[in-house]
């Protein structure tokens, strides 16, 4: 997405009212619209259109929509907005997992998800800003390059989801320093209050999984600092 020319959506549902209804309305609101409706189908449309956000149904002919998240993720990097019917906190945590950014649980308004998919495009760009504000870092021996979005542990090449590295990238521009959670979900994810501990918490779950528990240290009832001897 570049600035003057229009966000492309690729919408992801294999119900026909639902994905023509959403389709209708984010065309209305001047995004442009490409549709797919099995699993398959939008790994193809993803390679084919390159969107630059993606509406994810979980539940999906062919692969299901967190297999599809893991493939077009390993393709390119690009924020998902994930629909389920179910409001389950493990599907939450695999979902987030796999590279998805967000979820919207069915049914839903049409003016909730076009509001967090605009959310989702402002993070990519606070994203790019943090990035170039940060710089390479390298905080004992894990190095993070936000230039290529790289990060490795020791050498050792470490995948991140897209929220992962962001979430790192701020974390590392001040190594040792503790940063709340407000800071985190603003620099992060753009939201201005408190809402969104659990989704802040999951990915750091998930962040020190992949870098290392004891890199991550966690101030209880303020945030978390990125450990410059870890």
């Amino acid at each position: 997405m570049t600035e003057g020319t229009p966000t492309t959506v690729l919408v992801v549902e294999d119900e026909p009212t639902i994905n023509q209804a959403v389709t209708d309305r984010l065309r209305a609101e001047g995004f442009v619209v490409v549709s797919a409706v099995d699993g398959p189908g939008a790994v193809t449309a993803f390679e084919q259109h390159a969107p630059d956000v993606v509406l994810l149904d979980v539940m999906l002919p062919g692969f299901d929509g967190l297999e599809v998240c893991r493939r077009i993720q390993a393709v390119r990097p690009v924020p998902v907005l994930m629909l389920t019917a179910r409001d389950d906190e493990t599907d939450l945590l695999v979902g987030l997992g796999v590279g998805a950014d967000d979820y919207v649980t069915k049914p839903f308004s049409m003016r909730e998800v076009v509001a967090r998919l605009r959310a989702l495009l402002r993070r990519v760009e606070r994203a790019k800003a943090l990035a170039h504000a940060t710089g390479r870092v390298d905080v004992g021996g894990l190095v993070v390059d936000p230039a290529t979005r790289k990060v490795t542990v020791d050498g050792a090449s470490v995948h991140l989801t897209p929220l992962e590295f962001d979430l790192l990238c701020s974390l590392a521009a001040e190594p040792g320093a503790v940063r709340s959670r407000e800071v985190l979900m603003r620099e992060v994810w753009g939201w201005g209050d408190a809402s969104g501990t659990r989704t802040l918490d999951s990915h750091v779950k998930a962040l020190r999984a992949k870098i290392g528990a004891d890199r991550v240290r966690t101030v209880h009832g303020v945030g978390y600092a990125l450990e410059p001897g870890a």
